[in-house]
């Protein structure tokens, strides 16, 4: 009943999102229906049953560390999100702000930012900082805009940040499957998000997305604020009750905190002393390493840790149960030759060359991981799935390697805008629905798509192929 007083084209996403919400089954199908369209697709191109049955259970367990690795970032993003100190800066953040409108770009900020760092922890700490201006009874803030403003850096620019599946993955050889590293090498930061066409795309994204929050977020007589919707606005970071008993003392004591805590900050100091701190920071381990031990130190006591852990876990189900699928698939795509020893990736890479060519390989590359990521809303399993063969067409046709890396960025995180999956932690955070944040999403949409793959296509012109660097 509120999008009567909405454009049409507000109207339009809200119902696209309600009917995506009754029809679309969980993510977890579209995973295991690719695992059988890709097995029947190597059958139908000549590989043997048993050859496809070999491939897929190989590579069904071959991303065990990388799923960790991803499970950890939505877990230490959580952690330092909600640690008392961070909460409590979290309300002082929430004092800038002067009007509803002003507000919502201001969560956009802070948001985007916060995801170049770590997409988890960007969409926690959005939806905290949404929770604390709602809770200020002289604003009046349309409480769906904000949760929208708050889901941008996971659907603008998250994948160009420090936090990128696909960046982490090509820059850590222990993590790619041996089929991968095979056809791209290794691909260190340098050559992917700290390109200067990268910084520049993430720039434009950034300010685009900011303009398009002042222009849609409605007025203050339009605007429904948290209370409009029946949230509770309580912060999300209660005291911890009493002990009762002795044997939570250690529970309830900085003690083993500290201990750990020291331990390892010590290993964090001896990582980035000893090697480039690009260097040290791309790699996944250390990186959840460092918000783990942060997260540890700033809850104090091990009971708040572990509370907060507790609450974590639930939004990692997803990333555990698809991600064994996504191996299966990458192995069906590299490992199940069928007639002619040809592989589905070398098949589908191709298809790409003929398609394309060095120009207009950004555009046909991105167009394409953007519609397959609303059916695949991954964005490291995603790529397992495409990079064999794009990478494949990329080394075929010269396209500078990292940058196709940063085409699949920009592009995979396109769908996310209006695709519910990745906004489950955050509508948990707000009390909302994704119907009710859609809406606004879908208006960024519209001019995400285009500025994303002009710009893809015009700064790609600037970069020469450079042969893949093995490890």
């Amino acid at each position: 009943m509120h999008a009567a007083g909405e454009g049409w084209l507000a109207r339009a996403a809200l119902r696209s999102a309600a009917w995506s919400e009754r029809w679309f089954p969980d993510a977890w199908v579209f995973a295991a229906l690719g695992v059988v369209i890709v097995a029947l697709a190597a059958l139908a191109f000549g590989a043997s049953p048993a050859v496809a049955v070999n491939a897929f259970g190989d590579g069904f367990w071959s991303l065990i560390p990388f799923t960790m690795q991803m499970v950890f970032v939505v877990i230490g993003g959580y952690v330092l999100a909600t640690a008392p100190v961070v909460a409590r800066f979290i309300d002082l953040l929430a004092r800038v702000p002067r009007s509803g409108r002003g507000a919502i770009c201001y969560v956009a900020l802070v948001s985007m930012l916060a995801s170049l760092l770590s997409w988890g922890f960007s969409l926690v700490f959005g939806g905290l900082l949404v929770r604390a201006l709602a809770r200020r009874g002289d604003l009046r803030m349309d409480y769906r805009a904000a949760g929208a403003a708050a889901y941008l850096g996971l659907g603008a620019v998250w994948a160009m940040g420090l936090s990128s599946s696909a960046a982490q993955l090509q820059a850590n050889p222990a993590s790619m499957p041996p089929g991968l590293l095979a056809i791209t090498g290794v691909l260190p930061f340098g050559q992917t998000i700290f390109l200067w066409q990268s910084i520049a795309l993430t720039a434009a994204l950034v300010l685009v997305s900011l303009l398009m929050c002042w222009l849609t977020a409605p007025s203050d007589a339009s605007a429904l604020t948290a209370q409009d919707f029946g949230v509770e606005t309580l912060t999300a970071t209660a005291p911890l009750p009493p002990r009762t008993r002795p044997g939570e003392w250690l529970e309830y004591s900085p003690l083993l905190s500290v201990l750990i805590g020291l331990l390892g900050l010590g290993w964090l100091g001896y990582e980035f002393a000893t090697k480039p701190a690009v260097s040290a920071i791309a790699n996944l381990n250390t990186y959840n390493f460092l918000f783990l031990t942060v997260g540890l130190l700033l809850h104090w006591r091990p009971r708040s840790f572990l509370d907060a852990v507790a609450r974590a876990v639930p939004g990692t189900a997803g990333v555990l149960i698809q991600f064994p699928l996504y191996g299966g698939i990458a192995a069906l795509l590299t490992h199940a030759p069928g007639s002619g020893g040809a592989t589905l990736a070398h098949r589908l890479s191709g298809v790409f060359v003929h398609v394309a060519n060095t120009d207009s390989f950004p555009l046909v590359m991105g167009a394409y991981s953007a519609v397959l990521g609303f059916f695949v809303p991954s964005g490291g399993g995603k790529w397992l799935v495409e990079a064999p063969y794009v990478m494949q067409a990329a080394n075929d046709l010269h396209v500078h390697l990292g940058w196709a890396v940063q085409v699949y960025n920009a592009a995979e995180a396109l769908p996310n805008l209006i695709n519910p999956f990745w906004m489950l932690p955050l509508l948990g955070v707000l009390g909302l629905k994704a119907r009710d944040v859609v809406g606004f999403t879908f208006m960024q949409l519209l001019v995400h798509v285009p500025l994303v793959l002009g710009l893809l296509w015009a700064l790609g012109l600037t970069l020469a192929y450079v042969p893949p660097l093995m490890p």
